[in-house]
């Protein structure tokens, strides 16, 4: 695997940082939402964000 550079690295730092912080809202959004449709919606996105936030993790490895 190719090396990263530093600014490449805390880019992803921020990316991985910024897509928790999507996936707690998100959550918090589903758990306190009435419409079931928007709860589904609310619960699809968190789960998006975490398969996304695991790619970026794999380009740490």
């Amino acid at each position: 695997m190719p090396q990263i550079s530093e600014m490449e690295l805390q880019n992803l730092r921020h990316m991985i940082g910024a897509h928790d912080t999507c996936i707690k809202k998100l959550e918090t959004y589903a758990q306190q939402c009435q419409d079931q449709t928007l709860k589904q919606m609310f619960q699809k996105d968190a789960s998006d964000a975490k398969a996304n936030k695991q790619k970026l993790m794999s380009f740490l490895q």
